[in-house]
């Protein structure tokens, strides 16, 4: 991509491939791509939060290794300030304007980073519960071949840090046995954002991932599940996940939210989000 083109009108989003199904987003900062992989930060009201994961990155010196880009979900917070954004480098500022939750939000910066030619996309949710430490392993892993990279804290070198006991047993009872039999991969660590794809991978027609049906939480059980069936490579790497003493931040509530999880899993076990397409 040519350095014109990198510097194209930052106001408005860029195209997609027609046949994708990509919710409306708005531009308000895009400084164009300067490396072949970008690390994504789905946010929504993090407050805090995400100015304290920001300033781990900049600690590690990640904008060097990786183009920064935050999808916001539509924060009322305040808490995404054009001081902040400049002062942590962040390349890009997408903020979802169309329906949906954390799938729909992802599939708006999949799609933009997609067209604007980054190969190696890394996800970290932005409320500063993962290391992203891990950001540069993610990123070689990608480089040397993998296509889907998944955080684990359970796996050799992995930590988890006051998880609730509740949730510890469902996804290592639950989600992540679920996930394994249904794809054929022994995943460890199924509910976490914190993953790493490759180009071709987000962009095989067999996948599909930019459909509407992915709104909520569906794109990522999904990925887990359908991934390893159609032959990418996948890996698992350690990871720290900590939640903080006296507060659990997530977007997903006790009763309601938690069986929606569990809805999209068993769907998504059963393949019920599977394309009938055969070629990439």
């Amino acid at each position: 991509m040519s350095s014109e083109s990198m510097q194209s009108d930052p106001t408005k989003p860029h195209p997609a491939p027609s046949q994708w199904q990509v919710p409306s987003y708005d531009v308000p900062l895009w400084h164009g791509r300067s490396q072949s992989a970008c690390v994504i930060i789905p946010v929504i009201n993090e407050g805090e939060r995400i100015a304290r994961l920001l300033a781990r990155m900049s600690k590690l010196g990640i904008a060097r290794r990786a183009d920064i880009l935050i999808i916001d979900g539509g924060s009322k917070d305040g808490s995404l300030e054009p001081a902040l954004l400049s002062e942590h480098r962040i390349r890009a500022l997408l903020v979802k304007t169309g329906p949906g939750k954390l799938s729909a939000q992802l599939r708006c910066a999949y799609a933009f980073a997609l067209s604007e030619g980054y190969d190696h996309l890394v996800t970290i949710d932005g409320n500063d519960k993962d290391d992203p430490e891990a950001i540069e392993r993610f990123i070689g892993a990608l480089e040397n071949g993998s296509d889907f990279v998944q955080a684990s804290r359970f796996v050799t070198g992995g930590q988890a840090e006051n998880t609730p006991k509740s949730r510890d047993l469902a996804i290592r009872l639950i989600h992540a046995p679920l996930l394994s039999l249904s794809s054929g991969f022994h995943w460890t660590d199924t509910t976490q954002g914190f993953r790493g794809y490759s180009r071709r991978m987000l962009q095989d027609s067999r996948l599909a991932v930019f459909r509407d049906v992915f709104s909520g939480y569906e794109l990522l059980a999904y990925l887990s599940h359908r991934a390893p069936k159609l032959g990418f490579r996948c890996v698992e790497l350690p990871t720290i996940r900590r939640y903080p003493t006296g507060e659990t931040p997530t977007k997903i509530t006790a009763i309601r939210g938690n069986l929606t999880v569990l809805s999209v899993l068993f769907k998504a076990c059963l393949g019920c989000y599977d394309t009938s397409a055969s070629s990439p």
